[in-house]
């Protein structure tokens, strides 16, 4: 089973895209919800080196830190495979 972790923040167009590939693909994932202000996001900065989110941590394929959504459902889909 993937050990994912998501980074993301209630309301976040960009979070919901990723989260909803996530559920077309039937992963499971740790949901880590981030403070509204970046000034408080450290613990998503340490993981991407910024505090923009989403980010996606996959521990088992190696991605420590990846952000931009776009990035995020191309990897998802090339990793894990697209919506059946």
């Amino acid at each position: 089973m993937a050990n994912l972790k998501l980074y993301e923040l209630d309301g976040c167009p960009y979070c919901a895209k990723v989260t909803e590939k996530l559920a077309d693909i039937g992963l499971e994932y740790e949901s880590i919800m981030v403070p509204r202000s970046h000034s408080e996001r450290t613990e998503v900065e340490e993981v991407s080196g910024q505090t923009g989110v989403p980010v996606l941590v996959d521990e088992e394929h190696g991605v420590e830190g990846m952000p931009e959504s776009d990035d995020i459902v191309e990897y998802l889909e090339e990793t894990y495979g697209s919506a059946s």
